[in-house]
């Protein structure tokens, strides 16, 4: 926190752990750590990178309370807004980490979130990844001058290098929506016969689109070419039945300035596990 404001410092190690310091310290000391298997590691190896570092981010976040009628379809923009923004200060806390280290980018980048017994209204917002570093020196960092974040895995990052593609970064959509009940002359009106659900099949449909779309103007921001491995995730976060999170993240990229057009087959590894 900053000590004039009472503001979190998005470009600083104020809220970070004593600990955690000491651990990148280590880290730029020349010790890396990394949840790469033994496959990533390597071919994050031959994509010419190397890892510099566990980079981790974190935001404890009080979620609002937004009501609804039980006969109406509508995002909750209260809880639409506290999700992006609670995943998006712990996406900033662990890209400074990696700036810190001297990174290019993180990559892996898993978002989670955690509930505690102090209250259902509290969720805690994890971002952990990664960091890379080029080394011979080339810049793969963000437009923005922050390390590119990427939730490719190992292989998938390597491929995407030799296609003549880098990650700029991740981009992501939030929309909390309520979808209306059904009143009970309509329950009726539908039992035992095949009929789509119209008012349901609108109040997703709306919802999965909102989430989209947020992503996608994520990516234009960026001046990304597309977004590659796409994930649409759907979760309730226990506010009930009828209030969802549609969830859409992915990884924008853009063309290399720097590819030869050949794209040559990775080292085998040899698999020990059998």
């Amino acid at each position: 926190m900053s000590e004039t404001d009472g503001e979190y410092d998005p470009t600083s190690l104020q809220g970070v752990p004593e600990a955690g310091r000491e651990r990148l310290l280590q880290n730029k000391q020349g010790l890396f750590t990394s949840d790469l298997s033994v496959n990533e590691f390597l071919l994050i190896k031959q994509a010419g990178f190397d890892p510099v570092g566990l980079v981790v981010g974190s935001s404890i976040y009080h979620l609002g309370i937004q009501l609804a009628g039980w006969k109406k379809s509508q995002e909750l923009t209260v809880l639409s807004e506290a999700m992006y923004e609670a995943r998006q200060l712990a996406m900033t806390r662990m890209e400074e980490e990696a700036d810190q280290l001297g990174a290019d980018g993180v990559v892996g980048v898993r978002l989670d979130i955690g509930r505690y017994e102090w209250g259902q209204d509290m969720a805690e917002f994890i971002a952990i990844g990664t960091a890379v570093k080029h080394r011979e020196g080339v810049l793969h960092r963000a437009p923005n001058g922050r390390p590119f974040t990427s939730d490719l895995s190992g292989q998938d990052f390597w491929t995407l290098l030799k296609t003549g593609h880098r990650p700029v970064g991740m981009v992501m959509g939030s929309c909390v929506y309520h979808v209306a009940r059904r009143g009970m002359m309509q329950s009726l009106g539908q039992a035992g016969r095949n009929v789509e659900l119209a008012n349901f099949t609108q109040a997703l449909y709306d919802a999965r689109e909102l989430a989209m779309e947020r992503m996608q103007s994520e990516a234009s921001e960026l001046q990304a070419e597309g977004i590659v491995g796409v994930q649409l995730q759907e979760k309730s976060h226990g506010w009930g039945s009828h209030t969802i999170e549609f969830f859409a993240i992915g990884t924008a990229i853009v063309p290399s300035e720097d590819h030869d057009g050949e794209i040559e087959a990775p080292t085998p590894v040899l698999d020990l596990s059998s």
